[in-house]
């Protein structure tokens, strides 16, 4: 490289670092105001950040963390955006206030793509990497929109502490398995708010990452501008044209306050020894040896003070966002709003459910190449331990069906950039029990991106989660879930309770552009449980599709019974269906059933029409009651429908205990059966 070509770079380079060196003296200078919510900035951090942000591509995706402000004007952003999210404005292009400085997330054609950044520390490597991920992806079926010579780099933005994070480590592991084109960007500043690296870590992320074979390091000084550019270049030209995983170890001191809320005269004994390696004046003086004089530095100081100063007081006096947005972009718009298809086609006969699902994942397949399927178990081995994937990788080949490690969090979290680069991950978790390492990724990360991202990521992914209690699972495999999912907002979930009901919200989920988990009762797979046997359905059609939300009547209570007023409605879901149905047999006519199918969105109007026809009503479920979901929807309708209620709402579930035990006689002692709702049945009728 030519010393003017040198010159020119390291210029624009002093320029984006005294304009977020300027910045972050400007929201010093009026903490009162600009503490309001809290804020990081990029001061020690800057060189390597925008030796970065220089050198990326439009066609490149970045995943900043929020101390990345140098990174965003390097790539374009300018100071007034930035300020808007400070100042959480209307106008923010992030969020539209809805989040924290420096959690961006982007959609230009012009810029790289940044999907959603959340605010949990190191919760970023996980989907950052499934951008990585569905990028390969597209890159070995075919589905590449770039020319091999330009195609994207992937770089994940880390503080050193966060590394520490477990989830992180799954992100490793996946990138150095199966070696995905991204650069895991370590800024090391050895702390982690007021604790320093000696008393939290181990080992620096150098000597960590060697146990992820396949990973290659560069440990640079993260304050030498040229240095960094220099080692940036070189990697990223390696990924560009060798497909596999980086990590760039960028050793920097941090030189502002940990946050707004945490200062740094609080803790910090370190900061006269921490100023000695500041990036700023190592950059002026790098540019005086190539030449440039004085004057130079002193006009353009003046001027970025001047344009700060003008960015500062245009986004302060920018509009707020409306209150009555609030509830903008929770979900994206669904094109599935009506059941289309034949549910029950003549001349085929019943299916166990299943196969339904095996049948609508086959379909989905074979329309669309987006579509993947992966998880524990899932591939061509065994094809799922339920057999639900059963010959799906042998028809559809090892890269679009394939097994995971042990990582739920991974799993889940992975979604978020597969979608990103416009595939639909179909994901599954092999039991309901084991979704609690995947909770936070659900909820930090899956259920929150379109919602704060203000509509530009909506995550499309379907999460299969077979559930509920069978044949002595004993309390590691029968757990019920849905009371936890029903409170993570911004995503769906549906609980279908037959064959012909889970192909269709397949369906439904694969085309709806928000993620739906659905809730698949491994008791009802195969209807092999007395009294399940309505679980099998003649399998509907290719088209056939249930709209997410929607309820259904399987079971009508007769005119003469309603008409002497000696009827009750039952809501249920599940493998309560089948206890209700079983149930009602001793009471002719006098019972009608309601499959809520959907229990995100809830079908309200069906549930208050069948209050309002009975006055009777019984919940039945499989979960314990107490601050469960049932439990929730007795208070809703009593609450909603209380003029038309001739008997308090009543509800049978599980007995109220930590776990279903192993042992049979115990299990049935603590779940619902058909009993224990006719009991319920006869003392509401005769209430």
């Amino acid at each position: 490289m030519s010393k003017s070509t040198q010159k020119e770079l390291s210029w624009r380079a002093y320029e984006l670092m005294c304009t977020a060196k300027t910045m972050a003296e400007k929201y010093e200078a009026n903490k009162e105001v600009t503490a309001k919510y809290v804020h990081a900035t990029s001061r020690g951090h800057e060189a390597i950040q925008i030796a970065v942000g220089m050198q990326l591509k439009p066609q490149d995706w970045v995943a900043p963390y929020y101390r990345d402000d140098s990174l965003l004007l390097a790539i374009g952003m300018r100071p007034e955006e930035l300020m808007l999210q400070v100042f959480a404005k209307k106008d923010d292009p992030f969020s539209g206030g809805r989040t924290y400085y420096s959690h961006p997330s982007l959609n230009r054609p012009d810029m790289p793509k940044i999907p959603h950044q959340s605010s949990a520390t190191g919760m970023q490597a996980i989907p950052t990497t499934g951008v990585a991920m569905g990028i390969q992806y597209k890159e070995k079926i075919g589905l590449a929109e770039w020319p091999l010579e330009e195609a994207p780099v992937v770089v994940c933005s880390l503080g050193d502490a966060s590394c520490t994070e477990g989830e992180v480590s799954e992100a490793f592991q996946m990138a150095a398995l199966k070696q995905y084109p991204i650069i895991y960007l370590v800024q090391d500043n050895g702390w982690d708010i007021s604790a320093n690296a000696k008393e939290t870590r181990a080992q620096d992320i150098s000597e960590y990452i060697k146990g992820f074979h396949g990973i290659e390091a560069r440990t640079i000084d993260g304050t030498d501008y040229w240095a960094c550019y220099q080692t940036v270049e070189e990697v990223i030209k390696l990924v560009r044209k060798e497909r596999r995983p980086f990590l760039i170890h960028a050793k920097v001191p941090l030189l502002g306050h940990h946050t707004s809320g945490v200062r740094k005269e609080w803790y910090r004994d370190d900061l006269k020894e921490a100023s000695k390696d500041d990036p700023y004046p190592k950059l002026k003086a790098s540019l005086e040896s190539l030449g440039t004089r004085l004057a130079e530095f002193i006009n353009l100081e003046a001027k970025i003070t001047k344009d700060v100063d003008a960015a500062y007081d245009a986004a302060l006096a920018a509009p707020d966002p409306d209150p009555q947005s609030i509830q903008d972009h929770i979900f994206a718009p669904t094109p599935i709003t009506e059941e289309q298809g034949e549910r029950s086609p003549e001349g085929k006969k019943k299916t166990v459910m299943v196969d339904s699902a095996l049948f609508a994942m086959r379909e989905i397949m074979e329309a669309h190449p987006e579509a993947l399927l992966y998880g524990q178990d899932v591939g061509g081995r065994l094809g799922g331990v339920f057999r639900e994937a059963a010959t799906l990788a042998q028809t559809f080949g090892d890269e679009r069906v394939f097994n995971t490690p042990i990582q739920e969090a991974y799993i889940i979290g992975s979604t978020v950039g597969m979608s990103a680069v416009g595939l639909k991950p179909i994901v599954e978790v092999q039991f309901a029990d084991y979704i609690w390492p995947g909770l936070n990724q659900l909820f930090t990360e899956v259920s929150r991106s379109n919602y704060l991202s203000n509509g530009k990521w909506p995550v499309s992914c379907v999460i299969r989660v077979p559930i509920g209690a069978y044949g002595s699972g004993g309390p590691y495999h029968s757990s019920s879930v849905e009371s936890i999912l029903a409170n993570i907002r911004g995503i769906k979930v549906v609980y279908p309770s037959s064959g012909a009901d889970l192909k269709g919200l397949l369906k439904a989920a694969y085309y709806d552009p928000n993620p739906v988990v659905i809730l698949e009762h491994k008791g009802l797979y195969w209807s092999k449980i007395p009294g399940t046997e309505g679980a099998m359905s003649i399998e509907p059609s290719a088209d056939y599709i249930v709209p997410i939300g929607k309820a259904r009547v399987v079971q009508e209570a007769t005119s003469e019974q309603l008409a002497i007023g000696n009827t009750l409605g039952i809501i249920t879901y599940g493998r309560g269906v089948y206890w209700s149905l079983e149930a009602s047999k001793a009471f002719d006519g006098k019972v009608e059933i309601l499959d809520l199918r959907s229990i995100n969105p809830l079908d309200i109007e069906a549930m208050e029409a069948l209050v309002c026809r009975h006055g009777k009503v019984l919940l039945v479920t499989e979960e314990t009651t107490e601050n469960s979901f049932t439990l929730a929807l007795a208070g809703r309708l009593q609450k909603s429908c209380f003029a038309h209620l001739d008997a308090p709402i009543q509800i049978v579930a599980s007995v109220d205990a930590p776990a279903i035990p192993l042992n049979a006689s115990l299990e049935a002692e603590m779940l619902p059966n058909a009993n224990k709702v006719a009991q319920a049945i006869d003392h509401l009728l005769n209430f």
